[in-house]
């Protein structure tokens, strides 16, 4: 980088605000905490959405929904998909939207049963037959 672009002027740039810590005023701050807010999807506990695979190794699978962090879920979860890979979607279920850890905690076997369950309730009250085993 430069000499004169590091030293050149910032325009708009508020420097007595600066030097007395207050680089966002109240309104600005709150406007950028807005911003980022709306930037997040919403989402809520024990709901079932999809989100997309975007790392995994032999233990666990890293899943993004689009929200302010991601979700770990073990691998043992997709032992019936040993094709799984990054960019795959995938319905995981939201049992917590923060642990201890700010961590997003997620379910792909909840999100699996929920769906059955959704989908037998749906048959039965459309007078289907389902076929499986007992």
């Amino acid at each position: 980088m430069s000499e004169e672009l590091k030293n050149s002027p910032v325009e708009n740039f508020d420097w007595d605000a600066f030097e007395k810590g207050e680089v966002y005023g109240d309104k600005s701050h709150d406007e950028l905490v807005n911003t980022y807010d709306q930037s997040l999807n919403t989402v809520k506990d024990k709901e079932v959405i999809e989100g997309t695979v975007i790392a995994l190794n032999k233990r666990e699978v890293v899943v993004n929904i689009g929200y302010k962090s991601d979700g770990i879920i073990p691998m043992s979860e997709f032992r019936y998909n040993p094709d799984l890979k990054i960019g795959d979607k995938v319905e995981v279920y939201i049992e917590n939207q923060e642990d201890k850890k700010g961590q997003l905690v997620l379910s792909h076997k909840k999100a699996r049963a929920t769906r059955s369950w959704d989908r037998v309730n749906s048959a039965l009250e459309n007078d289907e037959i389902i076929k499986g085993y007992i």
